[in-house]
């Protein structure tokens, strides 16, 4: 998706399913739904607040960000902290979000446009994949190597394996 009418039209569609999603789901939402897959949602919800906001923090410090620049415009690649488990740690929040409502409202029509968004974040996610080969070349080919993409649990297992020289 290099092709840079294509990724806006790909970053318009998802952007409109999420927004309908979160409409939906204020609208949809109903109190009879189970209330165990409730409790998970709210866990998920509680992941993905730490996956979205971790990464500013973690670039801004060791993304080489000029001073009063926003922490997107990193000038290294980052490969420790939230960055050593998954590679796009902020499109998995998006991601969670998704499953949240999901979880949360229990309805099919929130279900629909969940499932219909999660694959243009996908997308979305391969562009960016691309572009990061293109800016940083063989150090992010090793990168991909070592940390896997969106799989927190896999990343976690790994760093568990590193720590216990596995």
């Amino acid at each position: 998706m290099r092709s840079p009418s294509l990724s806006k039209v790909v970053w318009g569609l998802w952007i409109t399913l999420a927004v309908a999603q979160v409409i939906a789901s204020v609208f949809l939402f109903s109190r009879s739904a189970w209330r165990p897959l409730r409790l998970v949602a709210w866990g998920v919800w509680a992941i993905s607040c730490v996956l979205g906001w971790l990464p500013t923090f973690t670039l801004r410090k060791h993304g080489g960000v000029a001073k009063g620049k926003s922490y997107i415009h990193t000038t290294a690649l980052v490969d420790r902290g939230i960055y050593g488990l998954v590679r796009h740690p902020q499109y998995l929040s998006f991601l969670l979000v998704h499953l949240f409502f999901v979880l949360l409202v229990q309805h099919w029509a929130v279900t629909a446009l969940g499932l219909a968004a999660i694959p243009l974040l996908y997308l979305i996610v391969q562009d960016e994949e691309q572009r990061n080969l293109e800016r940083f070349g063989e150090a992010y080919r090793d990168y991909m190597a070592r940390v896997p993409q969106l799989n927190l649990v896999a990343g976690l297992c790994r760093l568990l394996r590193r720590r216990s020289g596995g």
